[in-house]
């Protein structure tokens, strides 16, 4: 047998797929993708409508209940129904598996899936556990615990997005869990002159852009740095990019009048468009209640872009930022770090300029999407 015929099919799981939204559905897109681009045969299988379909060179299965107690039948049997030998690749988030995250069987069957290969990518791993926390928080957290040991002890590969989700794993499973980043799911890449187009359109002044989905957590310290920032030097501007910017900046325009003029929301563009935006903006003010990580995609969408990005550490952040100086880091969550740090970006345009340079060198060389293919064809590589 070749070594071309023995290679395995990747078979990819995935509780989200493009068109419906979410960070998992775009880096499994992603993925997916860049590995048939690489010369791999690859399958998604994924719940929704619509059965088999071909998506430039990577095989779509859509199976309704697909990864529930219903739907796991079906999975058995188109898997086996496709040649061997196959290597499955599970895109692991509690919540998206289904079952309100307490999908106990499907991780079962993962575990007994012997037949494959199984690898599995933990984008999250647990619900977090808190003694003062209502009882049925008690239940998922230790429920999501128990899914977590099935998958991670019977897998072959384990990645982690970040380092710290290594340690909910089982403790003989943690030296051998690799840590993987998500690259930015964003076009790297704009054209110059689409942004002076847009720079154009925009108007004069200082941007100060955003990215993300506007959750409470995130959209109050963003708000709580953008209004000083804003109220601070009439001449700036901010732009808030992503579902739900509409609302937040509604939200924001009828606590503080005066700024609803200086404020654009723009929530329904395509991806190409997002990413002229962002390489619009003069600093992206991105804050985190956990601490920029390397499972934040949005950040990694500024720092592929050259923009410069200010953002916070926390108790997820990993020990490796500091030291890049890839982004403006604000010490902690309080806001107010935040805005200085902000303003020193905004005072010196050549500081900026310098940032924005360092974090898409640092980008292409650590956390771009052909450094994940990459890892997974040469998993054993250092």
């Amino acid at each position: 047998m070749s070594a071309a015929s023995s290679a395995p099919t990747w078979h990819i799981l995935t509780g989200e797929y493009p068109p419906s939204p979410g960070g998992v559905s775009d880096y499994t897109r992603q993925v997916s993708h860049a590995l048939a681009r690489a010369g791999q045969d690859v399958h998604v299988w994924a719940p929704g409508e619509g059965g088999v379909q071909d998506e430039g060179g990577v095989t779509i299965h859509r199976v309704p209940g697909l990864l529930t107690p219903r739907g796991l039948p079906a999975l058995s049997r188109g898997l086996d129904a496709c040649p061997g030998p196959r290597r499955l690749l599970l895109q692991y988030v509690p919540h998206a598996l289904g079952l309100k995250a307490m999908n106990v069987p499907f991780c079962a069957w993962f575990a007994a899936r012997l037949r494959d290969e199984r690898w599995v990518y933990f984008h999250e791993v647990v619900f977090p556990w808190s003694p003062l926390a209502p009882w049925r928080h008690h239940i998922l957290a230790g429920t999501t615990r128990l899914m977590a040991r099935l998958v991670a002890s019977s897998a072959d590969q384990v990645f982690v997005s970040i380092p710290q989700w290594a340690e909910h794993l089982p403790g003989r499973v943690r030296p051998r869990a690799r840590w993987l980043p998500v690259p930015s799911n964003l076009p790297v890449e704009v054209s110059p002159d689409a942004v002076e187009a847009l720079r154009a359109k925009l108007g004069a002044g200082a941007w100060l852009g955003h990215f993300g989905t506007y959750g409470r957590l995130i959209a109050e310290p963003l708000e709580a740095a953008l209004v000083p920032l804003l109220q601070r030097e009439t001449t700036r501007r901010a732009l808030l990019l992503g579902r739900g910017s509409r609302a937040f900046v509604e939200g924001v325009a009828a606590r503080h009048p005066g700024l609803r003029d200086r404020m654009e929301a723009r929530d329904s563009l395509s991806i190409e468009d997002l990413a002229v935006h962002l390489a619009a903006s003069d600093v992206l003010l991105q804050p985190y209640p956990d601490g920029v990580s390397t499972r934040r995609t949005t950040v990694m969408a500024g720092l592929a872009l050259g923009v410069p990005v200010v953002t916070n550490t926390g108790h997820l952040t990993e020990p490796l930022w500091p030291s890049l100086d890839a982004v403006a880091l604000a010490e902690g969550t309080a806001p107010a770090s935040l805005v200085e740090r902000a303003e020193s970006m905004l005072a010196r345009a050549d500081l900026g300029r310098a940032l924005g340079q360092r974090a898409a060198r640092v980008y292409r060389e650590r956390f771009s999407l052909e450094r994940t293919v990459e890892t997974l064809l040469n998993p054993g590589r250092p």
